[in-house]
């Protein structure tokens, strides 16, 4: 048939249409410039159409099916972890509220809240009156007993003399009685042999009397001690390096000795180590065996958006009845004093890793009761089902230990929309290009 008398078939029904309506009387009713708009809108769309139909009519007698797309990933080894992720709050390593050891009035303090110190450096200083007496009457308690003891030993040599001269003088009486018997009379040997005792016993009490000088000048050194200790506690010093977090008291406040009980005794400052914190962690019970000392964790801070690196440095190595968790610390170094006090912090704990394993995204799998299957694309690009055995599970992977080889194609998503046996177009995901998965 000619293409001319087609299109003519075509546009029949079309050309009747107009030509009926041209005709009628209600054609009268409008201008011609209405007319002809009308008339050049209907041809316009009928011939667009045509390629629409054409094209419809061509795919049907075809009889072409388009398989759907399916997103599938490339399975390979890799590195798995299965971790614990435990919260909690930061505490200073060290934190401590520094007493006055004896009581006094704050003559001056140094630092407030806020304030950076080292250890050894003075916080405050108190005035005690009183101590400085005592002080001062323990220093001439060790003079008197030093003088004590020089005049012990003067004695002492004076003592020891005289006993010489008396046993020198006992001893000639004694050689010249024996010489020549009937010289010396008896009562006069018995005399100087007397006299000569008397030195000695004089000497014995001269060295006990030194001895006992001596002591006294100890206690008295003792006392000085004591007192001069006290005296140095009058200076408040830190303990450590760290930072003020507390000031209980201004210049000119009465503290009492840090030795009372804790009602009546108020706290100068409070120091804490802030270089180094404390992160407490309750370990569940399951997870109890995988906790190591000195292991690396790492600490995410939500508050500053920042991960750093901690420390497993002591666990109490038993569990909690009441709650079935095991108290953990983790160390983690605060160099640039970025964590503050208080701070909530989570913490990942790695509980088991394996290395060059295979694995598949978590949303690939299904679970049917004791069953374990994933969806496979073949070498036909058709849908097979595989049964899996599983090892440990992250957040986002699963190791396979069986059941999957390495570059076979799991369908991931969209399970409910393909059957064994389906063909399909795979399309591998965009982490699976970029070297992700």
């Amino acid at each position: 048939m000619p293409r001319a008398l087609l299109e003519r078939n075509r546009l029949g029904p079309l050309s009747q249409t107009i030509a009926c309506f041209v005709r009628s009387e209600h054609f009268m009713k409008y201008k011609r410039k209405h007319l002809l708009f009308a008339v050049t809108v209907v041809v316009l769309g009928t011939v667009a159409l045509f390629p629409l139909i054409g094209r419809k009519a061509t795919a049907s007698q075809t009889g072409e099916i388009t398989a759907p797309t399916a997103a599938v990933v490339v399975t390979k080894r890799g590195t798995i972890s299965n971790s614990l992720t435990l919260s909690g709050d930061f505490r200073p390593f060290q934190e401590v509220d520094v007493h006055a050891k004896i009581a006094g009035y704050i003559r001056r303090i140094y630092v407030d809240v806020g304030d950076h110190v080292e250890a050894g450096q003075m916080l405050a200083v108190l005035e005690v009156p009183e101590l400085s007496a005592e002080l001062q009457a323990a220093d001439a308690a060790s003079r008197r007993a030093k003088n004590a003891i020089a005049r012990a030993n003067g004695d002492l040599e004076r003592s020891q003399s005289l006993h010489a001269a008396t046993h020198l003088d006992y001893t000639r009486l004694k050689q010249a009685a024996a010489a020549r018997p009937g010289l010396i009379a008896e009562q006069e040997l018995d005399d100087e042999l007397a006299k000569d005792k008397e030195s000695e016993a004089q000497i014995a009490a001269d060295q006990a009397a030194i001895s006992e000088a001596e002591s006294r000048y100890e206690e008295a050194i003792a006392d000085q001690k004591r007192y001069q200790a006290m005296s140095n506690y009058t200076r408040i010093i830190a303990p450590f390096n760290g930072v003020i977090t507390k000031r209980y008291v201004d210049t000119g406040a009465l503290v009492q000795a840090g030795t009372n009980s804790n009602t009546q005794a108020l706290p100068v400052v409070s120091v804490a180590q802030a270089d180094r914190f404390r992160l407490t962690l309750p370990v569940p019970e399951s997870a109890v065996p995988s906790v190591r000392l000195g292991s690396t964790v790492s600490v995410r801070v939500p508050a500053l958006n920042r991960n750093f690196d901690g420390v497993v440095s002591r666990f109490a190595d038993s569990v909690m009845p009441e709650t079935r968790t095991m108290h953990t610390e983790v160390d983690v170094p605060n160099r640039n004093g970025t964590i503050v006090p208080g701070m909530y912090a989570e913490v990942n704990l790695t509980l088991k890793k394996k290395d060059s394993v295979l694995v598949v995204p978590v949303q690939a799998v299904a679970h049917h009761g004791d069953e374990v299957s994933v969806l496979i694309v073949d070498q036909q690009d058709r849908i097979a089902e595989r049964q899996i055995q599983l090892g440990i599970e992250s957040a986002n992977q699963v190791e396979v230990v069986s059941g999957l080889s390495e570059g076979d194609q799991v369908v991931i998503g969209s399970r409910s929309e393909f059957r064994p046996g389906d063909r399909v177009a795979p399309k591998l995901t965009a982490d699976n290009r970029e070297g992700k998965f």
